[in-house]
This record gives C-alpha cells, structure tokens and sequence, in this order.
C-alpha cells in the first residue's frame, strides 16, 4: 500500500542529513534520519492541527498516555500505571536527566562500547564519570561480556546505561542475556538507564523486544526506560519521547532534575505521538519488510568485498561495519572522498567502523553502494 521507493527530493529543506553535504556530490547515510515521509496518519494528525491555527504552549493528551499504556501491554505483556510516565522532548534529554538524577558528583555511570554517542556526553555534563566497558564481538556477534563488566566496575558506579535495540551494532539482546544484565545490577545495586528508541525497528521474526524493566517488579523498580515513536514513524524533528520510571521517589529526582532545563513538547509533537501509538495500519510491517531486504542488500555488498565485514542487524536500521583491514588512517573522509557520506565508528568509541543508514528507498541504496565498493576497491 506504501510506496518506500518514492525518492523525495531534501536538498534546501533544512535537512540536517542532506545538508552535511550541500554543493558536495556526496550521498548521505550517516544520521539515524531516514528517507522516507512519514506515514499518511501521522500527516493527517498535524494537518487536523495545522487547521486550528494556534499552536501555543501544549501539555500532554490524556488520550496519548493511554495510547502509550496500551501500546506497551499489547506489545510486551507490560503493564505500566498512567502516573509512572514523564513526556520528554527527546530520548536525548532523559539520558542526561538520568545521569544528573542517580547519584552525587563524582559517581560513575558504567555502558557498553560502541554506542550511541550522547551516552557517552551524558555523565560530564551531569558531574558523573563514564566507566566504558567494550561489547565482546564472539564470532559474527556483539555480546555484553560479564567479567569485563565486573572487573570495571568502580565503587562509585551508580547506573547502568544500557541501549536495546544495540546503536549501532543492531543488536536486539535475548531474555537470558537481560537477565545477566539485570542480575549484574542488583548484584552491584545499580539503577538502570534503558535506552529503546528502536524497539519497534526490528528485522528478524524471530527477535522480540523484551523491555528491561518488564522482567520484574524488583528490575523495574530500579529502572529509568526511554522509548520514543520518532525513530519508527521518521519523525524525529518532531521531538517527543517519554520515560517508564516505576519507583515515586526515582521519579521524583528524575522530574527535579529538569527542572529549568527542559522546554516543554510542543503541540504539533503529540499530535504526531498520539497519531504513531494509535497506529493499527498496514504501514509499519510494510516498513519492516522493505528496511529488512535493504539490510540484506547492504549485508550482501559489504561481505562480498575484501577488507570489510558487517555482523548481522537484527533491529534498527543502522549497519555497523568493520574496516579495520583497510588501513585507514580516517575511514569516514577516504569514503567521503568517494560520495559516500558514512558516520565515523570513532565517534561511537568504535574506532575503524563505519555506521551506515539504510533507511533510505533502495534505488539510493544502489547508488551508496557502487559507492561504497569503489571506495574499498581504491584503498587496497
């Protein structure tokens, strides 16, 4: 029903993405924005407000925190009470509150490498220190290593930050592996800090999403989930996110700590929101489907080249990919230099990777890829 090959032209549109590179013939994959318009209900909802004409100051609808709470129970089992909510302009903004809510100055936040980096911002800028822990990659897999974690923890470790569906590895973590996680924080009394952004982003049928904080009461009692439908409906200029935080007395240091920080959401935004968690179309399986054989079609072309390599993505629409054997001195400006405009696995604390978008509709996918295998063929 939805036409994903449509190519929509962004230059001189503000676009962030596109405009990187203006007046450069360089292809944008690089931030997790992707190229596609957002779904018909979701402009449909804004037009209704556009209608209205006055766009003031906006608190959020009753009818989204029900939106919310039911999408949660039908898609997890999860029952989560109305007042456990906190609506936020971005998932961003709950990453900082957390590291400014849990904990004194001087107290560490422990994550895993590589990882979104706002994580790793976020501690300085709440007086925290961030303990880096590597993921371990076992074969084709990026995995949480235990006894790395246990040998960096500090005594000043306060919080867990923690990224699920993994960016950028694309990583969606089992059952037994939350467990391990949630089992190491009650061992070390560490809150936890859960990004899931990309829950709803997920590649293979088999994978579910399982929310942290909905293993238990006693997990979720020390957890702080940040979920957002900006990412899946690409409407991420429309900021509005939210967090689960079960435990009043979390909750309340959490709202204390954006206290004159934080602006508040504005209308068009919870329009949008209320318009994604009321959602009962075809449009997001047809996303999923059309995202999968990208990720295919990019996995294909990056592993049939020498020198390069990308483990298997099971959520998001991020490929992380490894060009270590390339020999670049700056991996992102060589492909740069080729039309190819990738982020920079440095940037995530994954020196000598690339993170590669491929939300995008598949006849510019096509065009990246050419790209991408003359740039590897001219590094050799």
């Amino acid at each position: 029903m939805y036409d994903f090959d449509n190519v929509i032209d962004r230059r001189g549109t503000l676009s962030t993405k596109w405009g990187k590179y203006r007046d450069r013939n360089v292809l944008p994959f690089w931030v997790a924005d992707m190229d596609f318009a957002a779904p018909p209900f979701i402009r449909a909802a804004l037009e209704a407000h556009l209608q209205h004409g006055i766009f003031g100051y906006a608190q959020p609808p009753a009818e989204l925190n029900q939106a919310a709470i039911e999408w949660l129970s039908a898609e997890y089992d999860w029952g989560v009470h109305d007042d456990w909510l906190v609506w936020l302009p971005g998932v961003v903004t709950g990453l900082n509150l957390a590291c400014r809510a849990v904990g004194i100055a001087g107290d560490a936040a422990m994550m895993n490498v590589p990882v979104y980096y706002p994580f790793l911002a976020a501690p300085d800028h709440g007086g925290r220190n961030a303990i880096e822990v590597p993921l371990a990659l076992t074969g084709a897999r990026w995995e949480m290593d235990f006894d790395a974690l246990t040998a960096a923890r500090s005594p000043r470790a306060r919080m867990f930050m923690f990224c699920n569906p993994q960016n950028p590895t694309g990583r969606i973590y089992t059952h037994t592996e939350l467990l391990g996680l949630a089992r190491f924080c009650e061992r070390h009394d560490l809150l936890i800090c859960s990004d899931e952004i990309h829950c709803a982003l997920l590649l293979d049928g088999a994978r579910k999403h399982i929310p942290i904080a909905a293993l238990s009461p006693d997990i979720a009692a020390r957890t702080i989930t940040l979920m957002a439908a900006t990412k899946t409906y690409n409407v991420p200029g429309l900021g509005c996110a939210f967090a689960v935080i079960p435990d009043a007395a979390l909750r309340r240091r959490f709202m204390d700590a954006r206290a004159g920080l934080v602006p508040s959401i504005g209308p068009l935004a919870y329009a949008a929101a209320l318009a994604a968690y009321a959602d009962t179309s075809p449009w997001l399986g047809e996303l999923l489907a059309y995202l999968t054989t990208n990720r295919d079609t990019l996995q294909a072309c990056v592993n049939g080249l020498d020198g390069v390599s990308m483990t298997h993505v099971e959520g998001t629409y991020l490929g992380w990919i490894d060009v270590r054997e390339l020999g670049l001195a700056h991996p992102a400006q060589h492909f740069e230099a080729h039309g190819i405009g990738l982020s920079d696995g440095a940037q995530f604390h994954g020196p000598g990777f690339l993170r590669f978008n491929f939300g995008c509709p598949r006849s510019t996918l096509d065009a990246g890829l050419e790209r991408f295998r003359e740039a590897v063929r001219a590094a050799h």
